[in-house]
């Protein structure tokens, strides 16, 4: 960082008057602070780190207050640096402002086959942090996991279901898979069908994997009862709210079964528990039915589930879940984004794959296609319906998509769309990606009448407020809880 950039970023932390998703604040007008482990973990935990800048106090209002000595200051971060594992290497730039010295230490991120990374002192359980919005958060024994599994390339898909047998399989189901897996590929064939599965992962140790439990199994919840999916239609726009009569839920269903059985019987619901319209075209006499939500991409979001959810033992008591609100429907599944994908770049670049074995398998079965064509095919559906794009969240243990009724478009206002522009910009958006969210053409006209309303609500945040009219802004939600 050079002074430049270090003295703009003073003035924009003076500003906004707040601490950012990867900016902290330190006084050390009276010393070095004795325990930044935290900060320095959380940093190195995202990709793109961060920035720690010392010599602002935010008990004073944000108060440039100087460091006590800028030397001393680097010597002592440094030696905390070195105590975390790996060690973290920062990059220090020092200004000279208005008669005081201020030092900042940009911490680069981690490449996530490195990380977590942790304080020493503490050990990788209780001294790995993560970054959430302005605050340092001790890293869940599952999260921590998740770093480890991609690492050591752990696939929970083909281990051992020790406690089930073969005859826990149904024949004619696995008959199906080796016939559809035999075609057009001659040296697979010649090898005995037990073989064969072995070699495709479905028996492991002599007994049967937890992916072909899943796809084979006569009743797979009997092993596994929470890997299934619950779908529930509820009576308005929150979970708790109430219909007329006091009812809860308009409907409720466990959906269990193998994968593919699961995969019909949610798309089921959803069609049940969803309007569809039927349209006689005057000219042809063509029947013609609009549904509430596009089937295909409805399809495609449940197959996503199902296949990439995570199905190690930590999450095997957390089923998928499908809710159908009044306003919109929302798929959840457990396991947050696996390996180096993130959310802005879904269905832009190829993933890696958390469940290769079940990829292929649904592959085989005809089921999917697994050419990473799902998030755009979701995409492409909603568009040509006129809805909304897809809002997706990865939290903390687990990962959703959210697709938004037609009606609610930019034509309307209020609180509901205020939600619904807040949640697409829980990542931070360019203007041009607002305006086609919102379908609007001209840029002006989204940012000026439903961005800056939220801005001026403190709702939403500039990457460079500095440079309000810049034409590369950016903007996010700050740091709440979004419906």
């Amino acid at each position: 960082m050079i002074t430049n950039e270090l003295y703009e970023l003073i003035e924009k932390i003076k500003n906004i008057k707040a601490e950012t998703q990867n900016i902290e604040i330190k006084s050390a007008k009276n010393g070095c602070p004795s325990k930044i482990y935290d900060t320095l973990s959380s940093f190195s935990n995202q990709d793109e780190g961060g920035v720690i800048v010392f010599g602002i106090d935010e008990n004073q209002d944000f108060a440039e207050v100087g460091v006590y000595d800028a030397q001393d200051l680097q010597k002592h971060i440094t030696e905390q640096c070195k105590q975390m594992e790996p060690r973290v290497k920062v990059v220090f730039s020092v200004l000279s402002k208005d008669g005081k010295v201020f030092v900042s230490a940009e911490v680069p991120g981690l490449d996530i086959s490195e990380r977590p990374c942790f304080y020493a002192g503490r050990g990788r359980l209780k001294g790995s942090y993560v970054r959430i919005g302005d605050s340092d958060e001790p890293m869940t024994e599952y999260e921590i996991y998740s770093y480890e599994a991609f690492r050591k390339k752990y696939q929970d898909d083909v281990r051992a279901a020790k406690n089930v047998g073969m005859e826990a399989l149904n024949k004619d189901s696995i008959s199906e898979y080796l016939i559809k897996l035999k075609l057009n590929k001659p040296n697979l064939a010649q090898n005995s069908d037990r073989r064969i599965l072995e070699l495709m992962n479905m028996i492991r140790e002599g007994v049967p994997t937890l992916a072909s439990v899943l796809l084979f199994g006569e009743y797979p919840q009997a092993q596994f009862p929470q890997l299934c999916i619950t779908a529930i239609s509820v009576p308005g726009t929150e979970m708790g709210e109430t219909g007329p009569e006091g009812e809860r839920f308009v409907d409720n269903k466990r959906i269990e079964g193998t994968l593919p059985q699961m995969l019909d019987e949610a798309l089921m619901f959803v069609r049940k528990n969803t309007k569809t319209k039927t349209i006689i075209d005057s000219v042809t006499g063509e029947r013609i039915d609009r549904y509430e939500y596009p089937p295909v991409a409805v399809r495609e979001a449940i197959l996503n589930a199902l296949i990439h959810r995570d199905y190690s033992i930590h999450t095997e008591g957390m089923p998928i879940q499908i809710i159908i609100y009044e306003d919109r429907l929302e798929i959840i599944n457990p396991g947050g984004l696996y390996g180096r994908i993130s959310i802005d770049r879904l269905g832009k670049v190829q993933p890696d794959t958390r469940n290769p074995v079940l990829a292929v398998a649904m592959e085989v079965l005809e089921k999917t296609e697994n050419r990473y064509s799902g998030i755009p095919t979701i995409k492409r559906e909603l568009k040509k319906a006129g809805m909304p794009e897809p809002v997706f969240r990865d939290g903390r243990g687990n990962f959703s998509v959210c697709f938004y009724k037609k009606e609610r478009n930019a034509a309307i206002s209020g609180d509901s769309k205020e939600a619904q522009l807040l949640a697409f910009c829980e990542i931070f958006r360019t203007r041009r990606e607002i305006a086609d969210f919102l379908h609007i053409k001209t840029l002006p006209h989204a940012i000026k009448n439903h961005v800056m309303p939220l801005v001026e609500k403190n709702l939403i945040e500039l990457e460079y407020p500095e440079k309000p009219r810049s034409s590369k802004q950016r903007y996010k939600a700050r740091n709440q809880n979004i419906k």
